[in-house]
């Protein structure tokens, strides 16, 4: 198992909370850890579901679903930016 921190951002943290540690199995992706979460609650499953526009970074730089994730990363979850 490998512990990481989690960090939701905008209408995310507004429902899901600020942060918070989550552990996983060695070796588990971005989409794991997100659909691990989705499955946590009937909110975080309406804010992660698979076809719900969320972005993903890892130790602050964008990362795809199929990202490895190790010990000790930080994995923050947000919305598209948009201008305007």
């Amino acid at each position: 198992m490998m512990r990481i921190q989690v960090l939701f951002f905008a209408s995310l943290r507004e429902t899901l909370g600020a942060s918070r540690a989550l552990e996983l199995p060695a070796g588990a992706t971005v989409a794991q850890a997100r659909a691990h979460l989705a499955a946590e609650s009937e909110a975080a499953t309406a804010a992660l579901a698979p076809g719900r526009p969320v972005r993903a970074a890892v130790n602050q730089t964008l990362a795809a679903g199929e990202t490895v994730l190790a010990e000790g990363d930080e994995l923050a979850f947000f919305p598209p930016v948009t201008g305007g």
